[in-house]
């Protein structure tokens, strides 16, 4: 008797990457995940989850035929509910009602796997750099990056100041450099980028919650590439000043799921580093420990000042009680802000981006730079650096 055949549903090579058509072709072939495996040269645990997950990020959008739905969402939308109506005696569905939505976190916890899945075999690439000889265990630098909008586009004439995907990696890259090369030599490091690393979240170029539209330079692929490059340089030039290096990517409310293939690819990049540390924690809000310091950050769009200092009591009620010196690191409002509360010191930080025809329109006329704050574990902070956008180069050039 032969061997059952095992096929799969052609249709869901809409939502799968090229590697994954090869393996929905080799399974369709060979009838079987470990054939098509065997053919393939390759695990049977790999051709499997990469099948597993094309259909989980089909059923996001609607189309599960083994569940009666046969219906793809619109892009830029996911399955909200589905009804269906059966007559008795018959296995298919009399009438189905299909209500779709914005993914929120079901689709966050699809798209990590997915890019996991997508780097598994780019892990462990960065290069060697050596430690540095001397370093301040009692120290911690911290690098707040305050918005960094990679992929936002303004025009000089009608905005102020010329910005494209150029300028960001410039300006960024110039920027750390500076710092860097200002810093005390800090045994621990870290990176914050304070949410909205990238100014859309995808294609559709539009805010994710309320599609406000986005005015955006350069294809999305090329943004997406360019800011992991600013941030490998990132982490390579602390590694030359710091023994060791943490990096927090916070969501913001343009990039929430973006900031995922940020995260995940330069944790990919740096696992053979063990002097590299990628915080992956999800949530909003981010803790970190330093002898008698509490930081913690947030993009900022959820919680304002007034209620930071009530939710680190009652997230860090122990951290709280043993430490001395709290700070508060947020993004969002793109100016320097500090907001001095019982027992906490909240602060937002500038970014290096010029203003959108949004913000140049409604008034905003805020600095732009980027700092290092160095803390000591006894005394907190101890001093700080900053890095004006006029020190790294006029961007009031025409685009």
């Amino acid at each position: 008797m032969p061997a059952p055949t095992y096929l799969v549903d052609e249709k869901l090579k809409t939502w799968a990457t090229p590697r994954q058509v090869e393996f929905i072709d080799a399974i369709n072939a060979h009838g079987s995940k470990r054939a098509a495996a065997k053919a393939l040269g390759v695990n049977y645990s790999s051709v499997h989850q990469a099948i597993e997950l094309v259909m989980k990020k089909a059923a996001i959008f609607g189309y599960s035929p083994e569940h009666d739905l046969r219906h793809p969402a619109a892009p830029g939308q996911r399955l909200r509910g589905a009804s269906h109506l059966y007559k008795e005696g018959q296995a298919e569905p009399v009438l189905t009602w299909v209500k779709t939505e914005r993914d929120s976190a079901q689709s966050e916890a699809i798209l990590r796997e997915f890019v996991e899945y997508l780097t598994k075999d780019a892990k462990g690439l960065s290069p060697a750099v050596e430690s540095p000889a001397h370093s301040y265990p009692d120290l911690l630098a911290v690098y707040p990056w305050g918005d960094p909008h990679f992929g936002m586009y303004a025009w000089a004439r009608e905005c102020g100041d010329a910005f494209d995907l150029e300028v960001a990696e410039r300006l960024t890259l110039g920027a750390v450099d500076r710092l860097v090369s200002a810093a005390p030599p800090a045994e621990t490091a870290v990176l914050l980028p304070l949410g909205d690393f990238f100014h859309a979240n995808d294609q559709s170029n539009q805010t994710p919650a309320h599609k406000h539209q986005l005015d955006v330079d350069s294809r999305y692929p090329k943004v997406l590439m360019i800011g992991i490059k600013a941030v490998r340089h990132a982490i390579l030039r602390l590694l030359e000043k710091h023994a060791r290096v943490i990096a927090r990517f916070e969501p913001g409310n343009h990039d929430p799921e973006a900031k995922w293939a940020l995260a995940l690819t330069i944790a990919a990049y740096f696992e053979n580093n063990p002097r590299v540390t990628v915080d992956l924690t999800p949530g909003k809000f981010w803790y970190h420990r330093f002898g008698k310091v509490l930081i913690a950050s947030t993009h900022g769009d959820t919680a304002k000042h007034a209620t930071l200092g009530g939710v680190m009591a009652a997230d860090r009620p122990e951290d709280w009680g043993a430490t001395k010196h709290r700070y508060w690191y947020t993004g969002h409002i793109h100016s320097s802000t500090v907001t001095e509360l019982p027992g906490v010191v909240c602060e937002s930080f500038r970014t290096l981006a010029a203003k959108d025809a949004y913000a140049a329109g409604h008034g905003y006329r805020a600095g732009r730079d980027m700092r290092l704050i160095v803390h000591h574990r006894e005394y907190g902070e101890i001093e700080r650096h900053r890095v004006d956008v006029g020190m790294l180069e006029s961007t009031s050039h025409d685009l």
